[in-house]
């Protein structure tokens, strides 16, 4: 069985936002602006990107 991956970019910085939202941001593996990661689309990657989706880009890949 495959496993799907969503293509997440990080689109706003994480200054200034709180402690959770930044380690959804680690968990991620995001670091910089303008990063893209591929990321399984398992349950707990989505639910970290709906915690932050309004600082983040997803596609399906």
């Amino acid at each position: 069985m495959a496993n799907k991956l969503l293509n997440v970019t990080m689109t706003k910085s994480k200054i200034g936002r709180l402690r959770s939202h930044q380690e959804c941001l680690k968990g991620l593996g995001l670091r910089k602006i303008r990063q893209t990661v591929d990321v399984i689309d398992t349950p707990e990657n989505r639910g970290m990107i709906n915690k932050i989706s309004y600082m983040l880009k997803v596609e399906e890949v």
